[in-house]
Formats: C-alpha cells, structure tokens, sequence
C-alpha cells in the first residue's frame, strides 16, 4: 500500500515543529536533561499534529531561499516565546536562590548534573517543587496550550515583529524579580531580625560564641520558614502560568 502526503501540510507540520522544538529546547523541565533529546523530538512533533487545525490555509514559499529564511523565522520565534516562559517559570527557583543567599547556604553549592551547572540547595529544592508543582495543578497544559494558541495569532506565513518583544521581556524581567522577592521576603525579613538578635546577643553576652549558636538557629529559622511558605507556591505557580500565557500570546501579536 503506498500512502502519498500532500507537500504543503507537511511542510507546514515540519515548520511548525521547528517553533515547538526551538520552545522546548529553552524552557524547564523539557531543556533539562532529565529529558531526552529523543523525546524532546517525539513531543514537538506529538504538538505539531495537534496544531495542524490551525495550520491550514497558510502560504508556505516553496524556494529554497523561502524555506531557509521561513525556518529561521520559526526558529526567532520558538526562541523568543521559550525565553519568556522561562524567565517567568524561573522566578521559584530564583526566590530559592534568595533564600540560600540570606539563609546562609549560599556557599553549599554542588554540581547539578541536569542543568549542568552549579546550583545551591534551596534554589534547586524550589525548581524542582515548582515543576512538581507545574504538572500537579495542570499548568503544563495550559502552558502547552499558549504555545498552540501561537499558531493561530502569528501563523506559519505571517510577519514576525520584533519590535514588540523588548517591551514584552521587559516586563516578564519585571514579573520575575518581583515573583522572586515577594516568595522569599517573609524569610529574608525574619532572617535580618534573626541576625539583628544574635549581633545584640553578642554586645550584651560577648563570652558567647557567636558563631556556635548563629549557624544552627539560622538554619532551624530557615527550614522552618521554608516549610511555612509551602501553601503560598500553588498560587504562585498558577500566577506565573497565567503570566507566561500572556507574555507569548503578546509576542504573536495580541496585545
């Protein structure tokens, strides 16, 4: 049995699959090498068939040159909408961050061999909680939705525009620190005040070792105050997925 395909569905479920593997290439957890490269591959084309609705009535250039500059513009786009996801699904981990820094773990970093990087100990609890977080509320679909919905406000055949998408990271930076601060400021404020009473501690009692009751009462204050901000990070979560369907669905043109 021979099975023709029509050249112009194909190549535009190929183009398409270029935006969606140039998205999922930038953002967590489908760049992390928890992930294979395999599936990251399989996932953009699973994507593709699912946008292929949206992907008719497109006029796809049929020339070389055409098609090497169509692709590249899927390629700016993919990288564009990725980024700003994950600038804005980063802001948890990046409050993480903070509070290694004022908690006193900031120096107890180890190699992370899925990011490939050096991380510290809360920054990598609270990218991992927050993606746990991500999939246990259903934000990766909505996230994964955005993305589709792309096709439609900026199709295959239609003009980029650059000039919108300073203003839009602009303002996913904006939301990122903002996010990241206001996670990890009822610690970072009690740790000061926890910092403030062992420094009097020390003029008042200077025969006490300061520094044999500072590290253990920071870390107990740090674990606890951890523990306490547990309840607030699904609402967090669902802020910053609302946010990143936002970011993208106004660098393809809707706002």
């Amino acid at each position: 049995m021979v099975v023709s395909v029509a050249g112009e569905p194909l190549l535009a479920f190929l183009l398409a699959s270029v935006r969606i593997a140039s998205w999922l290439v930038i953002v967590p957890p489908f760049s992390t090498r928890a992930v294979p490269t395999m599936v990251k591959v399989v996932l953009a084309l699973a994507l593709a068939l699912a946008s292929a609705p949206m992907l008719s009535g497109a006029d796809l250039p049929l020339t070389a040159a055409g098609l090497v500059m169509t692709t590249a513009t899927q390629v700016a786009i993919g990288l564009s909408l990725g980024f700003v996801t994950m600038l804005l699904l980063s802001a948890i981990a990046a409050a993480g961050s903070l509070v290694d820094l004022f908690g006193g773990f900031a120096l107890a970093q180890g190699f992370d061999p899925l990011g490939q990087n050096m991380n510290t100990v809360f920054g990598t609890f609270h990218q991992w909680l927050a993606t746990m977080l991500l999939f246990a509320t259903g934000g990766h679909l909505l996230v994964l939705g955005g993305l589709l919905r792309t096709f439609e406000l900026l199709p295959l055949d239609g003009a980029f525009d650059l000039t919108g998408v300073p203003a839009v990271v602009s303002r996913a930076f904006s939301v990122f620190f903002v996010v990241a601060v206001q996670v990890a400021l009822p610690l970072v404020a009690v740790m000061f005040v926890t910092d403030l009473g062992l420094a009097l501690m020390t003029k008042v009692a200077p025969q006490l070792n300061a520094l044999s009751v500072m590290f253990p009462a920071k870390i107990g204050m740090t674990l606890i105050l951890v523990g306490l901000s547990f309840p607030a990070l699904p609402g967090v979560v669902r802020r910053v997925t609302e946010l990143s369907m936002d970011a993208m669905a106004r660098i393809a043109g809707a706002g």
